[in-house]
């Protein structure tokens, strides 16, 4: 469900592409100094966006460090951190865990099993760290499950569950900036959850898999009922984030929140304009026989 929170790199000056790679090789060498391989295996954009906007918002100026790794085992990499990528490593590894463990819950997979009980020891310890992240995320997957097992097609109800999560976690600690913070993450949560459902939609109806957009799909006005909802959700994030004091690395943050998060959208839209030229042509022949 994750992923959809990165740049559009066509947008982005040079410089700025390689701060942002900076941020998301710290947080992946954090996950591997922290939580060993499987940590590591959790790392996410979405995550990335949360170190790079909470850095600016609370002026946490990272460290610069030059690391090798398995996929550039040749060339030293830029990597900056601070302790907010800390935090977000630690909150990635705690959704991962809980994903895991309802994974095994709901459908009995072992692979999920033998992850979650490879985390079990370090995620007690985020638990007793962040009490107030865990409980919520908990909470909200466990409704996303009971969603899922009504087969609910309340869209805003299953966006909710989503919404509530991605709020608390970008809440790294309750200040003066708490309730514009909770509502920018919420809605940037709905977006997520939404976006995601709409890229799935077809899958899932092959495999018959739950899918809350299922009957509004039915509608003939579905894509420019989705594409509405879509704006609207990160049209109030945006709005809560123009509110906040982000100073550093600005750039970077408004390319993700305006045009990054468009970019599955924008390839689900040109493999629906392929699939019906390709549909056209075929339609095209079939006439030409005859």
């Amino acid at each position: 469900m994750f992923g959809y929170v990165t740049v559009c790199e066509p947008e982005l000056k040079v410089k700025d592409l390689k701060k942002y790679r900076a941020y998301y090789c710290g947080l992946c060498r954090t996950l591997k100094e922290d939580y060993g391989f499987m940590g590591q295996m959790t790392l996410t954009y979405d995550m990335t966006f949360a170190v790079i906007l909470l850095s600016s918002l609370y002026e946490r100026i990272p460290e610069l460090e030059k690391h090798r790794c398995k996929i550039h085992p040749v060339k030293k990499q830029m990597m900056l951190r601070n302790e907010i990528t800390s935090y977000a490593a630690a909150m990635n590894v705690l959704l991962a865990y809980y994903h895991m463990e309802d994974d095994w819950q709901d459908e009995r997979k072992v692979t999920s099993l033998l992850a979650k009980s490879m985390m079990e020891g370090k995620v007690k310890k985020i638990i007793e760290a962040y009490p107030r992240q865990s409980r919520v995320i908990r909470d909200s997957l466990k409704e996303l499950s009971e969603c899922e097992k009504e087969n609910c097609q309340d869209i805003d109800r299953a966006a909710w569950c989503f919404g509530r999560l991605m709020a608390e976690l970008l809440l790294y600690k309750e200040d003066i900036w708490e309730k514009t913070l909770r509502k920018m993450g919420f809605y940037l949560g709905k977006f997520i959850y939404i976006m995601d459902a709409y890229e799935d939609l077809s899958e899932d109806k092959k495999k018959n898999r739950y899918n809350p957009l299922k009957q509004i799909s039915e509608k003939e006005d579905y894509e420019e009922r989705m594409v509405q909802i879509l704006r609207m959700m990160i049209a109030e994030s945006t709005a809560r984030f123009e509110q906040l004091p982000c100073l550093v690395d600005v750039d970077i943050l408004r390319n993700i929140l305006y045009d990054g998060v468009w970019n599955r959208y924008n390839q689900i839209q040109s493999r629906i304009q392929e699939q019906n030229q390709a549909q056209m042509k075929k339609s095209k022949k079939s006439e030409e026989k005859k």
